[in-house]
């Protein structure tokens, strides 16, 4: 098993066995994102890949959950990705799922029965950056898409019986936009309904273009709990009834919270009040932070 440069996965997929599939990320533009500065999008040789697969079956043969990096591993067409698909069902007869990470477009490009054939090989869950449902927020990123077309994307996604994971970043429409992110966010959300939605909190890194625009002063950073406001206020704006699992157990996040909505959602806002009425003690250091 062979990795190339940085690699990442969701929390959720901290057992799994990571494959890559394709290196670095097809976008790769957002202003925000240091994760692929490393490398440049390529999509991996198959034999590479087969290889992998050999060697993982020779050794963790008992795998159940396998995640398909790096950063939108779904950009790789039908026709390259379901031999993959195939090759790890034989390897390795217990496994019950597997997840990939996917940008808007990736999906929207697909058809329906695309999307069929692929959930048909247990590709079962997706991971998707809203980032912020408000499309001022979105241009000034330079995230590519529109919250609308993420929108569109993830209720394509679920309608072929995908479990989507969304995530959305505190912090990211800076002090000027924190209302706007916070309220067109959450809306976005209710507008989706996915199963999951986490949270995660603005670091900016060295190298991004976020970073250049911050040191100028061209972007402000809210502070820990202005952004832990704007989670209240995402949180307020979350209206749901089929149930949404929401988690901030990112390690960027100042909070870690959890909890169903609607279900739970009175029992957040009040963890939140208490967190903003004890002030910055109650939140994560930053030295425990990260990405």
């Amino acid at each position: 098993m062979r990795y190339f440069g940085n690699v990442i996965r969701p929390p959720s997929e901290a057992e799994s066995y990571i494959l890559q599939v394709t290196f670095g990320c097809s976008h790769n533009k957002c202003t925000f994102c240091p994760t692929y500065l490393d490398k440049s999008f390529r999509i991996r040789p198959v034999n590479e890949i087969m290889e992998d697969i050999e060697t993982a079956h020779n050794h963790i043969s008992q795998t159940r959950r396998i995640f398909l990096a790096d950063g939108n591993a779904l950009v790789l067409s039908n026709q390259k990705l379901m031999p993959i698909l195939d090759a790890l069902n034989s390897a390795f007869p217990e496994l019950q799922r597997i997840g990939i990470y996917a940008n808007t477009s990736d999906i929207l490009r697909k058809t329906d029965q695309e999307l069929k054939e692929l959930r048909a090989k247990k590709l079962s869950i997706i991971y998707i950056g809203l980032e912020s449902g408000s499309n001022k927020v979105l241009k000034r990123v330079n995230k590519g898409v529109t919250a609308e077309e993420t929108i569109n994307a993830v209720g394509k996604a679920q309608n072929a019986g995908f479990k989507v994971s969304v995530i959305g970043i505190l912090g990211l429409g800076g002090a000027d936009l924190l209302e706007e992110h916070a309220v067109a966010t959450g809306r976005a959300i209710s507008a989706m309904s996915p199963l999951y939605f986490s949270l995660l909190t603005l670091m900016i890194v060295p190298g991004t273009a976020l970073h250049t625009q911050w040191t100028e002063g061209k972007f402000i950073l809210p502070n820990p709990l202005d952004m832990l406001q704007e989670m209240r206020v995402v949180i307020e704006n979350i209206k749901v009834s089929s149930g949404c699992i929401f988690r901030t157990n990112h390690a960027s996040n100042y909070l870690p919270l959890a909890g169903r909505l609607p279900n739970d959602k009175e029992r957040l806002l009040i963890t939140i009040d208490h967190a903003l009425a004890k002030g910055e003690p109650s939140l994560r250091p930053e030295f425990l932070r990260g990405l």
